[in-house]
């Protein structure tokens, strides 16, 4: 029987976010006397962003649509076939004094599914939060803002490999609430927060709350983050509470060759036997500069559900959703994924090419249309950042 980890604990609305609310009006009511900002001094304002597009091919697999769906690896984005386009996206950045504010927004179908619970007018927002440097170790931010778990990011610009890791896929996309950032000294960091149900970016419609930390430690060419998220993560009568727990790790052991790991467990919930279900997984990642123009790297990942965990998804987030790897009786499934990418660069252009392995026991469809375990693709993407 699996322990669940995760006890009938849950955080209500009530004193507590109030609390720190009043809190922050306190503390900026005792500052001096605000001053109007100039809006016309354009040093203020900053942007960047990235667009990206791709072509993708199913080296054992049907490339057409099966059913409204493509023969793909069950992670998030690159997800289809043939030409195909990722996202623009625009960061906009002001600042003011000691303030703050950031809109990060997103169009394409990248965008899209990294907001997959926002409304139709609000799938353009990825990010949108102001932030508060009470001195040079305290910040506030409050918003919407991507998650702090997790090697990889909604971004490509900002990851090595094109497509995505499992874990990053069913793990938190983006939250909406309150943090605080502490720096304790020159190599620790520490990061506490109260959030709404994963992903609910534009409301709580549960009255519960999640607590996040993050303890971050950084010397020369090594860091390391523990990241925790903890609570109800839907209506407390149909959902229990998950507790998460993530790894992030990364070494330069030169100017050219870097080395990363990420390690994750989740548990949520139990069913009627009084088992909780949940996945964990962990993430090599190996990184090669062999110029300034070109780098290789490959991530190797383990990933594993158990007790239907993912078929259950959508009691979760409110989005159907099937499992992306096969299980057995028991409702237990893994896969193994090799992803091998190139990096090129052109100036602000990269250019990508990948080619990726997954293994699951009589998870896909070759191309004779049988049930494989096998699923090998190739895809080329060009980002352009800005």
């Amino acid at each position: 029987m699996t322990k669940n980890l995760a006890s009938s604990f849950s955080i209500k609305t009530g004193i507590f976010p109030y609390a720190i609310l009043f809190f922050l009006a306190v503390k900026i009511t005792a500052q001096e006397a605000v001053t109007t900002p100039d809006l016309t001094d354009a040093s203020n304002f900053s942007y960047s962003g990235s667009i990206d597009t791709y072509y993708r091919y199913g080296i054992d697999s049907p490339n057409r649509q099966i059913e409204d769906s493509y023969v793909v690896s069950g992670t998030a984005f690159a997800n289809r076939n043939g030409f195909a386009l990722g996202m623009l996206n625009l960061n906009l950045e002001y600042i003011y004094k000691n303030t703050g504010v950031v809109a990060d927004l997103v169009i394409g179908p990248r965008g899209e599914e990294a907001v997959f619970l926002s409304e139709d007018g609000s799938q353009v927002i990825n990010q949108l939060y102001v932030y508060w440097n009470l001195n040079n170790s305290i910040k506030f931010t409050l918003g919407n803002f991507n998650t702090f778990l997790g090697y990889e990011v909604i971004s490509p610009k900002d990851n090595f490999n094109y497509s995505t890791s499992y874990m990053f896929s069913y793990g938190p996309f983006s939250h909406t609430g309150i943090k605080a950032d502490f720096k304790l000294n020159t190599s620790w960091s520490l990061m506490l927060a109260v959030l709404n149900p994963t992903d609910f970016t534009e409301s709580n419609p549960f009255d519960t709350y999640i607590l996040g930390g993050q303890l971050g430690y950084s010397l020369g060419k090594y860091s390391s983050y523990l990241n925790f998220r903890y609570g109800n993560e839907g209506a407390p009568q149909t959902v229990e509470p998950t507790f998460q727990v993530d790894w992030t790790t990364g070494f330069d052991f030169t100017n050219r060759l870097y080395a990363g790991l990420n390690a994750t467990y989740l548990t949520r919930g139990t069913d009627a036997s009084d088992e909780s279900s949940g996945f964990y997984g962990i993430a090599l990642y190996s990184q090669y500069s062999t110029s300034d123009r070109f780098a290789i790297g490959i991530r190797g990942e383990y990933f594993s559900q158990y007790n239907y965990d993912l078929v259950t998804f959508e009691e979760v987030t409110g989005t159907p959703i099937s499992s992306p790897i096969a299980f057995d009786n028991d409702g237990d499934g893994e896969v193994i994924a090799i992803t091998l990418t190139g990096n090129y660069f052109i100036g602000n252009l990269a250019l990508k090419p990948e080619l990726r392995i997954d293994h699951s026991e009589d998870t896909f469809i070759d191309s004779n249309y049988t049930t494989s375990s096998t699923l090998s693709s190739f895809l080329i993407a060009a980002i352009y950042k800005f």
